[in-house]
């Protein structure tokens, strides 16, 4: 990516990261909802609205839309210390732009991919505002399963239970992500 390109990128990417997450969350909820932009869309074509808002899809739209920086950014920062030179041979003994890309660009970037992905695992297991204001009150997550056992059924002994089975399942994942991350960065780096 030329010079300009990448600095327009990366504000693009980052940018969202200055909005806090809630606001950005009721924006989906605005977008979303029966009266919403994309509901708007399809009226104005000729289809009937559609129930997107308190759904697992808009949820999924929600966490893509906040996780999206932290998986960019760490694949962002690998990318910028390839060597272009070396795909640039690659391309020049005949290989073709997805060859050089599976075989040469992709290696490389693994150790970022996997380490956003340990993030973007991280941050979306803990989501609770995600899922509380998109999802509604029947799409159950871990950390408004939880809230709902502490504050609505004031069940603090199996509010407390899940918490901390879900910290010791998270725990267990990513400290066998991260072994496999570091065995990743031992074998590449030699």
């Amino acid at each position: 990516m030329r010079a300009p390109w990448r600095s327009i990128f990366l504000l693009v990417i980052i940018g969202p990261l200055l909005v806090s997450v809630v606001v950005r969350t009721f924006g989906w909820s605005m977008i979303l909802g029966r009266n919403g932009f994309v509901n708007g869309a399809l009226t104005m074509v000729g289809l009937e609205p559609v129930q997107l808002l308190y759904t697992e899809t808009a949820i999924v739209v929600g966490l893509v839309h906040i996780m999206l920086p932290f998986m960019v950014i760490p694949v962002w920062t690998v990318l910028q210390k390839l060597d272009p030179t070396v795909e640039a041979a690659a391309l020049t003994l005949g290989a073709s732009r997805f060859t050089a890309l599976r075989r040469i660009v992709f290696p490389q970037a693994m150790l970022g991919i996997l380490s956003g992905s340990l993030i973007v695992f991280a941050l979306s297991a803990s989501s609770f505002a995600i899922p509380g204001l998109l999802g509604g009150r029947r799409l159950k997550m871990a950390a408004t399963v939880v809230y709902d056992e502490f504050m609505i059924e004031l069940n603090w002994p199996l509010g407390a239970a899940i918490a901390i089975i879900v910290l010791v399942a998270n725990l267990v994942i990513m400290i066998a992500y991260n072994r496999m991350i570091e065995g990743q960065a031992k074998r590449k780096l030699g």
